[in-house]
């Protein structure tokens, strides 16, 4: 391959095993494996990566998007989809749309005995803003470019009068 075919594969093509894989673990609900794969490509709008959740955990809390749109591809495995206050059974081959909204809290959970593998597509809008019913917490986030110049995490109920500290 020629040096600009080599830089343009680099900005445009990932490969599932290549990029690093990060676990995330937190007792005794959370276990799971995610690779970024547009993370350093040319994407812009999009996000993609691939995640595996442990026999009987889950990949992340309870939450929902206000800008985000979701879209999850089951490639191994089974499980269930908690979403919108009810359990919708996943198996290899289902493809899950999720749309930005209060309608349609959601969370992967990992209900068999064997690793439940899934690509995960999104839209990557900003600023987001993510509510997780279950604690009542809000997650805002703002930047570009894939870095966040702000993350702020707080329970709901917790806000600032707006003129506090104004002069």
């Amino acid at each position: 391959m020629t040096p600009a075919a080599q830089a343009l594969a680099a900005q445009l093509i990932r490969n599932v095993d290549q990029p690093a894989q990060q676990r995330a673990v937190r007792a005794p609900l959370y276990d799971s494996v995610g690779t970024s794969l547009a993370r350093g490509t040319a994407a812009q709008q999009l996000g993609a990566s691939i995640d595996t959740v442990a026999p009987g955990m889950r990949s992340c809390p309870y939450h929902f998007h206000h800008a985000q749109e979701e879209m999850f591809v089951i490639l191994a495995g089974c499980g269930t989809l908690r979403v919108a206050g009810e359990l919708l059974p996943l198996r290899g081959g289902d493809v899950i749309f999720i749309p930005p909204g209060a309608a349609y809290p959601h969370q992967i959970i990992n209900t068999s005995d064997a690793p439940l593998q899934y690509l995960s597509v999104s839209t990557r809008q900003q600023p987001e803003i993510v509510e997780y019913p279950d604690s009542n917490k809000i997650l805002m986030s703002a930047g570009q470019d894939g870095s966040h110049s702000l993350d702020l995490m707080q329970r709901r109920g917790e806000s600032l009068d707006y003129w506090e500290a104004e002069p």
